[in-house]
């Protein structure tokens, strides 16, 4: 039977700290396949920037196999519309026969800020206390609920660009336990904070390294090409970095590719993965005041194991 699951259905099947803890055990497993995405761009005849289309597969043999479409527009913002769309197929990996196709963007918000979190909780200070949002799209709401499921923040930061947008997301997190605010000095807010979450389509520096205080965790999940930055050189030279998978971030993510091009940072100085993390199952941090950075572009896995979970969910509902 094919079942078509809608967001809403996507967002109860994927509570934060069960995923977080799903995604664990995922990055513990052996024997999956995770091509790296293919990034196609597509023209706009009338002039415009056009969008991107990125393409995720993954499959573990006898089990399944998941495939991710999403298409990014920049600038459909200013037409009302979501930056990104996607659909997500699963399918029986052993007679190929399709199982769910599932809402993409619900998928997308909650592994990733799901995977964030699971970075955060061996490399954030255990006693981290005040986390900054920057940036107020779609998946500001989702890092910050995913990362108060690992860590309890007391005081909630967001900056944006436009206030009005974090003011919008500062309405939506009321249920937290926890101090929400608004803030238009981003240096500051940055000198402030414990862990600094970053969900932005930047393509300038945002994050300065000589602004992050010791101790300080950094989580860069927006950019997803290799001209796309949030941080600068400085921050990944203070900090240990480290990647959702190396395959990954050291290609496509500016953050790295730029200070890897220019000899700022070489392959060897980024310390690990998520699977380093999951299977060594340690705390990461060597010091209280060692300054960690985590750098995401998405990977296939996380999207697999989070529709096989919701797939588990509905089927055991129905």
């Amino acid at each position: 039977m094919m079942r078509s699951i809608e967001a809403a259905a996507v967002h109860a099947a994927l509570p934060y700290g069960k995923l977080v803890q799903h995604l664990r055990a995922a990055f513990r497993s052996t024997g999956g396949h995770m091509p790296l995405r293919s990034h196609f761009h597509i023209e706009d005849p009338d002039g415009g920037a056009g969008g991107t289309l990125l393409l995720m597969p993954a499959w573990q043999p006898g089990g399944h196999i998941g495939i991710k479409a999403v298409s990014v527009y920049p600038e459909n913002a200013r037409l009302g519309l979501p930056s990104v769309t996607g659909s997500y197929l699963l399918l029986d990996a052993k007679t190929g026969t399709p199982k769910a196709v599932i809402d993409g963007v619900a998928l997308t918000l909650r592994r990733t800020g799901c995977a964030s979190a699971l970075a955060a909780d061996y490399l954030a200070r255990r006693d981290a206390k005040q986390l900054l949002m920057v940036g107020a799209g779609s998946l500001a709401p989702h890092l910050i609920r995913a990362h108060c499921a690992v860590r309890r923040y007391k005081r909630i930061e967001i900056w944006n660009r436009n206030r009005f947008r974090a003011e919008a997301i500062a309405e939506k997190l009321t249920d937290l336990n926890a101090a929400i605010a608004v803030v238009d000095d981003l240096e500051n807010a940055v000198r402030a904070a414990d862990t600094i979450s970053c969900a932005t389509l930047s393509r300038e520096p945002l994050v300065r390294g000589d602004w992050l205080r010791p101790g300080s965790h950094v989580d860069l999940v927006g950019g997803f090409t290799p001209e796309m930055r949030e941080a600068d050189d400085a921050a990944l030279q203070r900090a240990s970095v480290w990647v959702d998978t190396r395959s990954g971030a050291l290609k496509e993510a500016g953050d790295l590719v730029v200070p890897l091009k220019h000899g700022l940072l070489t392959a060897e100085q980024v310390r690990g993965d998520l699977f380093d993390l999951c299977r060594a199952d340690a705390f990461a941090r060597g010091h209280d005041d060692e300054i960690t950075l985590f750098k995401s572009v998405g990977t296939a896995l996380e999207d697999l194991a989070a529709a096989e979970l919701v797939v588990a969910s509905v089927m055991a509902n129905e």
